[in-house]
């Protein structure tokens, strides 16, 4: 399961809005790519049905579907959102990332 922390929450609900989404029927597709520094990276991107083998979860009231691939990379990670001084932009807290780049995008296992 991926959880969703409150402030990623705010944050998809208006993002959603602003490119025409509805937050309550539309998904967050959230997998896992070739690339980066650590040699896999994040995708984050919206999307308005799922597939017949993505796996669909709800927390915190957002709809999240992942890939099959990606579903084992990132089992349990809570997605957050940072305004902060260091940059602003969607964060995962991946438990299974042995080793993340520091911009936070990319990881390994």
């Amino acid at each position: 399961m991926i959880k969703v922390s409150e402030t990623a929450k705010k944050k998809v609900i208006e993002l959603m809005k602003d490119d025409g989404y509805d937050p309550t029927a539309d998904f967050v597709r959230v997998g896992v790519k070739s690339g980066g520094c650590s040699g896999l990276s994040y995708e984050l991107k919206f999307d308005k049905g799922n597939q017949e083998e993505d796996k669909v979860f709800e927390d915190n009231g957002i709809k999240i579907i992942v890939d099959k691939k990606s579903f084992l990379y990132l089992l349990g990670t809570t997605l957050e959102y940072s305004g902060g001084l260091n940059g602003t932009g969607f964060v995962f807290n991946n438990p299974n990332a042995n080793r993340t780049c520091g911009c936070g995008e990319s990881f390994s296992l």
